[in-house]
């Protein structure tokens, strides 16, 4: 039951997040497409944005759920090391687009939460291995991905709020902002600390 909720929830994490990359990425296929009206004298910034985004949201599932790394460790690092690229590139390129926006200072700071909690879970990942600790490496990878996912849930819910009747403004996308990612990180945090009350601690946890 537990492998079978797992392999489910990934199968809806993936299929969902290659829609958010078709239709997301898709309208900015064309240079004269009506999307590019928001980021006159930015289209730096948002490529870069969009390039490191898209790395980070492919090579993420590959990185957590496939088993070839345990002998294929040096495979492992390299993609890894790509994924971080990705992380890093889309983080830069968001503050570029967060500085230079004409939107309101709520929405500025929504953004600016996400790329800041982004980027530390991200660090403290590459801290973890660096010193050794697999398993809390692994467990801040996925609390990093989960907010990797954080535009493919704000996605999701801003059509969601819109029709059960909240006012689209400034107010709503800064509170789903923040909760696109706040509330992967707490069910991440949720089912880690259901699973860890039925298994015993690892050595990793111990030290």
């Amino acid at each position: 039951m537990k492998a079978a909720f797992v392999v489910v929830t990934w199968l809806i994490i993936v299929v969902v997040s290659a829609e958010f990359l078709m239709a997301a990425y898709a309208k900015y296929g064309l240079l004269d497409s009506p999307a590019y009206g928001r980021f006159v004298d930015r289209h730096g910034w948002l490529w870069l944005h969009l390039a490191g985004g898209v790395v980070a949201i492919v090579t993420g599932p590959v990185q957590l759920l496939a088993r070839w790394w345990f002998e294929r460790p040096v495979l492992h690092r390299r993609v890894g090391y790509l994924y971080f690229g990705g992380v890093l590139t889309a983080s830069a390129a968001a503050a570029g687009l967060i500085a230079t926006t004409p939107a309101t200072l709520s929405i500025k700071f929504g953004f600016a939460g996400t790329a800041l909690a982004w980027l530390t879970t991200a660090l403290l990942a590459m801290i973890a291995i660096h010193r050794g600790r697999v398993e809390r490496h692994r467990t801040w990878m996925i609390r990093n991905y989960a907010v990797t996912l954080a535009p493919v849930l704000f996605r999701l819910m801003l059509p969601v709020a819109i029709a059960s009747g909240l006012a689209p403004g400034g107010a709503l996308i800064s509170c789903l902002l923040w909760a696109s990612w706040l509330l992967p990180l707490v069910t991440v945090e949720a089912f880690r600390r259901r699973a860890g009350a039925s298994t015993p601690p690892s050595c990793d946890a111990i030290r």
